[in-house]
């Protein structure tokens, strides 16, 4: 198993904001396609449009329209769309920066006739076998939900099918229940993102066990960082979630409330069980210091068993290495071996010592 990390996608620098006025729009992050893509769908219970827009011109009639439209972007580098839809829809220009801030922690904003919804959606990269976060800008309005994405691909095709062949309540309810399905979507993703984690935790435990290696450290550091993404898109996700429903704007209808609690609900999961798998990456990295403190203790435990018993051996050594004129062993016949003798006889006493108090 194999686990890298882009550099510097925990924090960001946003250095081109620096000085700017507040609501001027520049983007900020990375630009992850070359070409702006936006597609609409404009349903209602009956009838159903959809459509890849050749220019953000064609979606303004839609804020008058009865029927609810979802408007999708994807890639948020060309500015002057983002300008030009805000003007057409009012939106707040600081509203209008936020989503071209990819950095953005999420939240939730309401105004008069509209809401504002940040929202960070993850995948888990088969290759790098790594978790990348791309930032979900949600505007949901009395006939109207926008989206904005940093990239082509997401976790909504679910979703654009129910539309496409008007399965369960989605024609028929309101621009709310469109978003809620939005958010809930991305929330479901969190739990099949945390499958991942949760079996590359176990394998790295059973490696850890086996042999910690540095491999395995390092592996368990990219894990605390990873926990640390993923904790960083869901427990903002709470407030949002709790916002929205204690909200008291038309937009939200009484009817779409209950399925909110139940995203809440899931949410609270989530922080839960990323919780608990913090828990077990800080336990792995106490236990992997443990186990290299005990292969060290295990040296030294040998080492030392070693210089012991070379200590006695040393000393018969060192008193028949002396050069004195007037010693009787050196004139004995079976002097050389009488002390090999006596020196296995030390060593066998020390082993036999060692082995009953346990030290071998």
């Amino acid at each position: 198993m194999k686990m890298k990390l882009k550099k510097g996608r925990l924090f960001k620098r946003h250095a081109k904001k620096a000085g700017l006025p507040p609501g001027t729009l520049v983007h900020v992050g990375e630009r992850k396609i070359e070409k702006v893509r936006i597609r609409y769908i404009d349903y209602d219970e009956q009838e159903l449009r959809e459509k890849e827009a050749a220019n953000i011109e064609e979606c303004f009639p839609f804020k008058a329209t009865p029927t609810v439209t979802w408007i999708n972007i994807d890639g948020l580098h060309e500015v002057e769309i983002i300008e030009k839809l805000g003007k057409q829809f009012e939106f707040h220009p600081l509203v209008l920066e936020d989503i071209l801030s990819t950095e953005q922690r999420p939240k939730y904003e309401d105004f008069d006739n509209y809401i504002f919804i940040v929202l960070k959606m993850l995948y888990y990269n088969q290759e790098l076998q790594a978790i990348e976060s791309e930032q979900i800008s949600v505007l949901l309005g009395e006939n109207f939900v926008i989206t904005f994405q940093e990239r082509v691909g997401d976790v909504f095709e679910p979703i654009r099918e129910r539309i496409r062949n008007s399965k369960g309540r989605i024609r028929k309810m309101g621009p709310d229940y469109l978003a809620y399905a939005l958010i809930d979507a991305i929330v479901d993703s969190y739990f099949a993102i945390l499958e991942n984690v949760g079996e590359k935790i176990e394998s790295m435990e059973e490696d850890l066990v086996s042999d910690p290696t540095e491999k395995i450290l390092q592996q368990i550091h990219a894990m605390k960082r990873e926990m640390i993404l993923m904790r960083k898109a869901v427990w903002p996700l709470r407030e949002v979630i709790s916002g929205v429903q204690r909200s008291e704007t038309s937009v939200i209808k009484e009817s779409t409330q209950i399925y909110l609690r139940d995203v809440y609900d899931h949410t609270i999961q989530i922080i839960d069980t990323i919780e608990s798998f913090r828990d077990m990456v800080s336990g792995m990295l106490d236990i992997y210091m443990s186990s290299i403190s005990n292969k060290m203790n295990a040296v030294m435990k040998v080492l030392t068993i070693i210089a012991t018993i070379f200590i006695p051996l040393t000393f018969v050594a060192g008193i028949y290495g002396m050069n004195f004129e007037h010693m009787p062993e050196l004139k004995w016949k079976w002097a050389y071996g009488g002390v090999w003798v006596i020196m296995a006889v030390i060593t066998l006493i020390m082993l036999t010592y060692f082995r009953r108090k346990k030290w071998l």
